[in-house]
């Protein structure tokens, strides 16, 4: 063991010299040692945190113990945490915003290290008027709903898509027609024109699964999350979270809900009319960045995952609170984080991918 703590620092300070060396995304040998190094000591439940500010409270926890002689690895851009929630490993790595940042931190989490299933949290908008911010959501299904083909104007929902045919696009999901929307749109004084934005039809992601054939696409829209994650999840109804932050707070104590959707695109949603849309369209309840991303990695490498989310704002829709963002995001953040390390908890360890 002794040896393992000596070999353990001289490769970190080797990887410290080394990683300013490796500007063009290649894995360097330094590097690939200390990978497997790490590798040697799990395998590990990985972490994927949006921001900053969500990742703060984690860190700041008793709960999470970083690694002794090895508490982090730099590759990419990313800082992988090494360390241990309780006594479950876990590799943590924050994505920064958006679908395509939380997809590719995800990847390199799945491909450097021994993963054997991933974690996400962070904080959302919310769909449902039947929550309140707060309350901690965990969706059984997962979209992203940032993938369209813009109709052109004047073909109506029986007409084809350019590129249907081929089986690059659909109308099987449906649609957001714009011009149900008044838009005020006027040409040469008060005469009214249409709104020429027609529709766009929502579509399903193009994966290519680890276990498939390569560059054989398959489709998929709503990605489950994994049934045993989920069911160690319910458990966790009835757990007590925070009210108050500072001296403003919610009407009612915040509550973990198991709820059937939840939808990510690469939009901060703050608009009343569309956060009404997505929850009569798809019934979702959160509304984020990021967790369709890595659901869809996770479920083209045969990974379990799931997806945490406390609501921060109403998307839009009003509130009886002021400023709800703003004054509730903090609140909401630590909510996830409580949430997520006892989720973590309740997980056993080497449980395999399904």
């Amino acid at each position: 063991m002794h040896m393992v703590w000596k070999t353990l620092g001289l490769l970190g300070w080797v990887i410290t010299m080394d990683m300013g060396k490796v500007a063009d995304g290649a894995v360097s040998e330094n590097v690939m040692k200390m990978i497997g190094v790490i590798n040697s000591m799990g395998p590990y439940l990985g972490v994927v945190v949006p921001n900053t500010f969500e990742m703060a409270p984690l860190l700041n926890s008793p709960s999470f113990l970083p690694h002794q002689h090895l508490p982090f690895l730099d590759f990419a851009g990313r800082r992988f945490r090494i360390g241990a929630v309780e006594t479950r490993k876990v590799v943590v790595v924050m994505s920064g915003l958006s679908t395509i940042n939380a997809g590719i931190a995800t990847q390199l989490l799945l491909s450097l290290f021994h993963i054997e299933g991933v974690v996400h949290f962070g904080i959302a908008g919310n769909a449902n008027p039947q929550l309140q911010i707060g309350d901690v959501t965990i969706p059984h299904y997962w979209a992203h709903t940032g993938l369209w083909n813009w109709q052109r104007w004047g073909d109506d929902a029986d007409d084809e898509l350019a590129l249907e045919s081929a089986g690059d696009y659909t109308r099987e999901i449906g649609y957001l027609r714009f011009s149900d929307y008044n838009n005020n749109n006027t040409t040469y004084g008060s005469v009214s024109t249409d709104n020429f934005l027609n529709r766009v039809w929502y579509q399903p992601e193009e994966i290519f699964s680890v276990d498939g054939h390569p560059e054989v696409r398959q489709h998929a829209f709503w990605v489950p999350v994994d049934a045993l994650y989920l069911s160690l999840a319910k458990n966790l109804e009835g757990m007590k979270l925070e009210r108050c932050m500072n001296s403003t707070c919610l009407p009612r104590a915040p509550e973990v809900v198991m709820v059937e959707r939840g939808v990510s695109a690469n939009v901060f949603v703050d608009n009343a009319a569309y956060r009404e849309f997505l929850r009569s369209k798809f019934n979702a309840t959160p509304i984020d960045m990021e967790s369709a991303a890595v659901a869809l990695v996770c479920l083209q490498q045969r990974k379990p995952f799931i997806a945490i989310r406390a609501l921060s704002d109403l998307a839009g829709g009003g509130s009886s609170v002021s400023n709800e963002a703003d004054a509730f995001a903090p609140l909401a953040a630590q909510n996830a984080v409580s949430v997520m390390l006892s989720f973590v908890n309740l997980t056993v360890p080497h449980v395999g991918a399904r």
